[in-house]
């Protein structure tokens, strides 16, 4: 049988490496939960003072988007809108 294994100290350094990798990874996906959290927190606050929580989140993904991109959105819709007989004129 053929011994194939890295030598111990570099065997060290890997399992060492691969642990703090899991470990920041660990703290990062804590860290998302709790901001999470408190963006749900907002989100029922703001509800809680009479905001559509439901169009919050569209204008939130709208906003990530660039000019154009919304523009070319909008005017599919509208098309869309149009060809189905709903369009608001």
């Amino acid at each position: 049988m053929t011994d194939t294994a890295a030598p111990v100290g570099a065997s060290t350094i890997a399992q060492d490496q691969l642990h703090a990798f899991i470990q920041r990874i660990e703290r990062l996906e804590e860290e998302k939960a709790a901001i999470a959290a408190d963006i749900s927190e907002i989100f029922l606050e703001a509800k809680g003072t009479g905001f559509d929580v439901k169009i919050m989140r569209k204008v939130i993904a709208l906003r990530k988007k660039e000019t154009a991109e919304r523009q070319e959105e909008q005017s599919l819709l509208d098309l869309y809108l149009h060809a189905l007989g709903m369009a608001i004129d």
